[in-house]
């Protein structure tokens, strides 16, 4: 049993999810698909963005399921909103496509992952706890887009690196550059020869020195702050 799983079997409350979506036939449908799982309570729906920044506020949700696209206010900048507000509510967005153009804006906005809309119940039920354990869900394949997204973009000036990045151990900055790279915590372990909890510890320390929230966050900072270089300029 993982440690994640014995927090999972000794949480006292259920976890708290906010829907959000301008279809009502699949605002519907996750609702009642998360108020059917133990463990899990839909504390509200929303149609627009701008109502879900309202709901947000008020019910305090763990969990935002947010649609990308919709009328009005759209998902990325509820999410802005709603993460800016409260960053412990953490939104996972639900996208048609996992190319859509706009998964690089919402993971920007603070979003700790995205899901295809026809994800299998049981995996969307999973990726809720995940997001509400406080991890995130950029796969290596997510993180390889983020940086290719860097790579199109015109050349500009680094934003100015952190000043947590001077307190970086090396060791923390080998792993951090080869989170940037798009590898996997296994793939890190093999290629610094060192197991997956010393990884993991690594990890954490990333986490609270550069503050964080999750591993997108991680990538974000380092290759706006210049650390990490996703391809050469010509």
């Amino acid at each position: 049993m993982t440690s994640g799983d014995r927090a999972e079997e000794c949480a006292t409350e259920p976890v708290r999810v906010l829907v959000v979506d301008d279809q009502a036939l699949l605002r519907g449908s996750f609702r009642m698909l998360v108020d059917a799982e133990p463990g899990l309570t839909a504390v509200g729906e929303a149609a627009d963005g701008a109502a879900a920044i309202e709901l947000a506020a008020e019910q305090r949700p763990d969990v935002v399921l947010m649609d990308v696209r919709m009328p009005g206010v759209d998902g990325i900048e509820a999410t802005r909103a709603i993460c800016a507000r409260n960053p412990a509510v953490r939104v996972l967005m639900l996208t048609m496509f996992d190319l859509d153009a706009h998964v690089f804006a919402a993971l920007r906005a603070g979003a700790a992952g995205f899901l295809l809309k026809d994800i299998p119940p049981a995996e969307l039920l999973h990726a809720i706890r995940v997001v509400a354990a406080g991890e995130s869900l950029l796969s290596p394949s997510v993180t390889r887009r983020l940086i290719a997204e860097f790579c199109r973009r015109p050349a500009t000036e680094p934003a100015g690196a952190p000043p947590a990045l001077d307190g970086l151990t090396g060791r923390e900055g080998q792993v951090l550059q080869l989170v940037g790279a798009g590898r996997s915590n296994a793939e890190i372990a093999k290629e610094l020869h060192v197991s997956m909890a010393t990884v993991k510890t690594h990890l954490g320390h990333l986490l609270d020195k550069l503050d964080a929230r999750d591993r997108v966050q991680l990538v974000i900072i380092g290759y706006e702050s210049g650390l990490l270089t996703p391809c050469r300029r010509s």
